[in-house]
């Protein structure tokens, strides 16, 4: 009973110590690891960059006269505000993938590198490579400034009234808006007229200064413009930057709306329905995928056993389409369209170091240690 006791003991203590063996004289403690490592694969987000251009028109006050006054005909007497695509530009991001999260058990636990967002770095590698991950995006909205404080009151100097007379017991008499086009359309006509006098005062050599001809030249023309204006009404273009972030799933629907587009509002969130939708769509490679499922299959019956896994990243098209036309389009890689394969076990013993691309799961490199 004496004997059995003590072996019974020491069957209890080896299985918490681990294996013993021998090394050179030496007693090697191997340790037994039950739990693992939890880490994540990433995925493939795209970030959308658009420019677009509000253009707002604004009749002039005296357009009812443009043709009359200055023979300019159909001159707009209405209002109106339009939002243009301008330019977009594609480009990407990675971020953990919810749908590929795994556990890495045994001796892959201990040799797993993990970035900064939870996503594996590298196995067996140098501290350095859990440092490589790209930087995460976030989505930015910028609501536009619609007003910019014009006004045409300032583009005439007639006065509102004048000073009344003994006639009208020197009443101040308001100017009617006929007679303020007229006085605008004078203006319009002596500038011209001043611009066809120092034409001919230059081809008659009689304009001595260059540069005092270029000033008052394009002073007249300044004030032309101006005054034109007040008939045929002003357009002005403003700029505006915005930001959307889309992140497909591995297979992606067809036409999904990544913002929209007002002309009251201008560039809109996908959520609000007073805009038209501008949907972006993914154009897969196929074949590639289908040969890297061909190609992952492993013979090995173990494969997968420590829970440490790479992905095979696929490529697609991205195409932003407004109005049934692609205005931007983008040929990148998609880590989620690609497939997942385990790591071959022989990489898993020690004697190898693997990196990992941070971007999209795929192996970089495998090197002896």
């Amino acid at each position: 009973m004496k004997y059995l006791a003590i072996v019974v003991g020491l069957l209890l203590v080896i299985p918490t110590f681990g294996q013993r063996k021998k090394k050179d004289d030496e007693l090697v403690i191997a340790p037994t690891f039950v739990e693992g490592i939890a880490y994540a694969l990433p995925r493939t987000g795209v970030k959308v960059h658009v420019k677009a251009i509000r253009e707002v028109f604004e009749p002039g006050p005296y357009a009812a006269y443009a043709e009359q006054l200055l023979g300019i005909r159909d001159a707009k007497t209405s209002a109106s505000t339009t939002w243009s695509i301008s330019e977009v530009s594609i480009e990407t991001f990675s971020e953990p993938d919810p749908e590929q999260v795994y556990k890495a058990m045994g001796d892959g636990a201990f040799m797993v590198s993990l970035a900064p967002n939870g996503c594996i770095a590298g196995i067996n590698a140098d501290e350095t490579v859990s440092g490589l991950i790209a930087a995460q995006s976030n989505k930015t909205y910028q609501k536009p400034d619609l007003e910019d404080a014009f006004s045409f009151d300032y583009f005439t100097d007639t006065p509102a009234y004048t000073p009344g007379d003994s006639t009208n017991n020197f009443r101040p008499t308001r100017i009617s808006i006929e007679q303020k086009a007229a006085e605008a359309a004078k203006r319009i006509l002596n500038c011209r007229m001043n611009q066809y006098d120092l034409a001919a005062l230059r081809i008659d050599g009689e304009y001595p200064d260059g540069k005092a001809y270029e000033v008052s030249l394009k002073e007249l023309k300044r004030t032309e413009k101006n005054y034109i204006q007040l008939f045929v009404g002003r357009t002005s273009h403003k700029k505006e930057s915005y930001s959307f972030d889309f992140v497909p799933d591995s297979k992606p629907a067809k036409g999904q709306v990544i913002f929209r587009i007002s002309d009251e509002k201008g560039v809109v969130a996908a959520s609000d329905l007073s805009g038209k939708p501008v949907m972006i769509e993914f154009e897969q490679v196929q074949d590639l995928t289908k040969k890297y499922t061909t190609e992952a299959v492993s013979e090995n019956p173990n494969a997968g056993s420590k829970g440490v896994y790479y992905r095979m990243p696929g490529v697609a098209t991205v195409k932003i389409i407004h109005d049934m036309n692609v205005i931007g389009s983008a040929r990148t890689t998609f880590a989620q369209f690609g497939i997942v394969a385990p790591v071959p076990e022989e990489l898993l013993q020690g004697d190898c170091a693997v990196e990992y691309h941070p971007e999209t799961g795929a192996i970089k490199s495998v090197k002896l240690k």
